[in-house]
């Protein structure tokens, strides 16, 4: 069925890497949420009055609430494929992962709501009347709830949205929150303690911390991530499927929004190879990798000197780096003579999680160590963290 809805609404729908189809399918669901949450909010504050549940009328401004986060949906992913210009060379993707915050914060907000008027439903100790209106309404609006959570899941997963992923969490909250009334309505009839306030509380408290999530989740996003691993691994075996380049370190990926990543990477060539045919082999690699993953790179070349001697001291270095701390790595290793003195510069990969002071003896030693090897080594190294 959700298929079918999308592809009787978003042309193209299968080419999801291309803006304006991201932009039908955030079109399309934050309609479909704007339809159903106005449906289910007149519904809902309809039975709420009659019955005079707390919970239910609560749950109605929670489907109202849900409203502007559709609403909030639907902008953010219209701003996300405005083209780049003057003032954001990069484009607008980030304006999802906003969105996608301020849902969060809707979230937040409409379980603090729900938790304070639970508390003074149970101080109140009022039980709501019992009618089978509300309860068919309910259970109605608990069905249409499932089935806008697969819609969103299907649209978030299709064009990878975070703001079509958080709304996804959202619906199953609202699935929770509506059971949990008409579970409340049922026992309600049988014990005097407040049930519809108790589930109310329950509900508001699975609801803050739902937001909470999402709200964590979207700001690492903007913070800044590690680049995805199979990712990372396939763009730089694309560059090393190219003739002449024999290593590569140092992949940055920056993410400006779904569909919108840009790339650098180094590239280790060697130093008496043809300039002319290094570059075409490098901007074959930039080509083929933008063509294929979506991701614009650009490939710094490092020339690397090779023979006999430079390997030698490289492999001693590395046999010095491994005996201070088998962990660590080498690479960008290069030899600059420097008068009667052999300057050896390269990037020392040192783990995320180890602290400052460590770092600090570690490298002490690895340098000392080196130059106990041969007075005329002169360590130059950048360290460089890894996981």
């Amino acid at each position: 069925m959700n298929r079918y809805i999308v592809r009787l609404f978003v042309r193209n729908d299968t080419e999801t890497n291309n803006p304006a189809v991201r932009a039908a399918y955030g079109k399309l669901a934050g309609l479909v949420g704007i339809l159903c949450n106005v449906l289910l909010f007149g519904l809902k504050i309809w039975v709420g009055l009659i019955s005079g549940s707390v919970a239910v009328l609560s749950d109605a401004f929670n489907n109202l609430s849900d409203m502007g986060t559709s609403v909030v949906s639907l902008i953010g992913t219209s701003a996300a494929n405005r083209r780049a210009d003057e003032d954001h060379p990069f484009g607008h993707g980030r304006s999802e992962y906003i969105a996608a915050l301020i849902v969060s914060f809707f979230i937040m907000l409409v379980g603090f709501e729900l938790l304070r008027s639970s508390v003074t439903t149970i101080f109140q100790g009022k039980n709501p009347v019992f009618d089978l209106v509300t309860v068919a309404v309910m259970a109605a609006s608990i069905l249409v709830k499932l089935w806008m959570f697969s819609f969103y899941r299907f649209c978030g997963k299709k064009i990878q949205s975070p703001v079509l992923q958080a709304a996804a969490a959202d619906s199953v909250n609202d699935v929770y929150a509506t059971s949990a009334v008409v579970l409340a309505l049922f026992v309600s009839r049988f014990v005097s303690i407040p049930v519809d306030g108790l589930m109310g509380l329950a509900v508001s408290v699975l609801i803050m911390i739902t937001g909470y999530r999402l709200a964590r989740d979207t700001i690492t996003v903007l913070l800044g991530t590690a680049p995805d691993p199979m990712l990372s691994e396939t763009i730089c075996d694309m560059i090393l499927e190219q003739e002449g380049i024999i290593g590569v370190h140092d992949l940055v990926l920056h993410d400006y929004g779904p569909g919108r990543c840009l790339a650098s990477v180094h590239a280790e060539v060697s130093a008496h190879n043809d300039i002319v045919t290094i570059h075409n082999a490098i901007d074959a690699a930039e080509k083929r990798i933008e063509r294929e993953t979506g991701v614009h790179i650009v490939i710094h070349m490092d020339p690397m000197g090779q023979g006999d001697e430079t390997e030698a001291i490289r492999h001693l270095v590395l046999d010095c780096v491994h005996k201070v701390n088998p962990v660590f790595g080498i690479h960008d290793f290069q030899i600059v003579e420097q008068g009667e003195a052999l300057g050896l510069l390269f990037d020392l990969e040192v783990p995320y999680s180890m602290k400052q002071a460590e770092r600090d003896a570690a490298i002490a030693q690895i340098c000392a160590l080196i130059h106990s090897h041969d007075e005329r080594f002169v360590v130059t190294l950048r360290v460089d963290n890894k996981k």
